[in-house]
């Protein structure tokens, strides 16, 4: 089994220091043992879905959970959680926006298009790596999503 094909998390996040204390914080809690960063919704995509760089990747074994931010470049990440939840194979994988937004507008988008979770990033550093490790807590320890 290859590296791609153990993921438990997939961050899609592109600003490099919210990355490192999400990865960070999930490290504390022991929960980045399987994580993949990746910094846009095009490789996003090809990484969900199986193709481009990531074309010897199996969609048997999805992410257990995808922290997507809205924000990014090439595609954004409204078009990423469309695609996921509009294809049956990536439907169930549970999707949590983890965003600065804090538009309502990108709240109701996001639940129209299916996501699990949304929540908007804190500013303060402790209060961000505390949300950050309930939410991988939750996801990856508590949740029992249902076998593919």
């Amino acid at each position: 089994m290859s590296v791609h094909d153990a993921v438990e998390i997939l961050l899609v996040e592109d600003n490099p220091t919210d990355a490192e204390l999400t990865i960070e914080a999930l490290r504390e809690g022991n929960l980045a043992n399987h994580l993949v960063w990746l910094k846009d919704g095009a490789q996003a995509l090809d990484f969900i879905f199986g193709r481009g760089n990531y074309a010897d990747r199996s969609e048997d074994a999805p992410p257990k959970v995808i922290m997507l931010d809205l924000r990014l470049p090439k595609v954004d990440g409204m078009e990423v959680l469309k695609a996921i939840k509009a294809d049956e194979k990536t439907r169930g994988i549970p999707v949590v926006v983890l965003t600065s937004s804090k538009e309502e507008r990108d709240v109701t988008e996001s639940y129209g298009l299916g996501v699990n979770s949304f929540v908007s990033k804190p500013v303060e550093f402790e209060a961000f790596a505390r949300v950050v490790a309930q939410l991988g807590l939750y996801w990856l320890l508590l949740n029992r999503p249902p076998r593919p």
